[in-house]
């Protein structure tokens, strides 16, 4: 599904259940958010020039944490005016790869990158997330309900 951006820059990101947990990407050292050095996010990140948003959020799941996955269904949607940016959130289902093995330009020594502290891929258990700084805090919110009511 291809979307207009309207000059909104597109983000895109993914929830993956793998072993007995969620994927989530463990910022730390994080110098350019003043607001937040340390936190969790889920996988995801910008699109590239005509990708659509599912081949998107498949590619970003594979550079940084090495997974296959497959798009299931889109969860939620997130407008960010003070960012002037739309993100989407899908459930993703695990296919294969070894978990950890990432590549994206987050692990190297990309100066771009000096401020954005470290990337540290974790499997995170459903029952600890509610403790968790779960980066969009209005995500993190429909996704422990959705957690509680069992819609994941």
């Amino acid at each position: 599904m291809k979307e207009e951006t309207n000059k909104l820059a597109i983000r895109v990101a993914g929830v993956v259940q793998m072993n007995d947990g969620f994927v989530l990407m463990h910022r730390k050292n994080v110098k350019r958010n003043k607001d937040y050095q340390e936190y969790y996010t889920f996988p995801g990140g910008h699109l590239e020039e005509g990708e659509t948003l599912e081949e998107g959020v498949i590619r970003e799941i594979k550079e940084e944490f090495g997974i296959h996955v497959k798009v299931v269904r889109k969860l939620y949607e997130l407008k960010n005016d003070k960012l002037n940016m739309k993100e989407y959130f899908f459930l993703c289902k695990y296919l294969d790869g070894e978990f950890g093995t990432g590549d994206g330009e987050e692990f190297s020594n990309n100066p771009a990158y000096k401020d954005s502290g470290k990337y540290i891929p974790e499997i995170v258990k459903a029952e600890n997330i509610p403790d968790l700084i779960l980066l969009p805090l209005e995500i993190k919110e429909k996704f422990v309900q959705d957690l509680q009511e069992g819609n994941l």
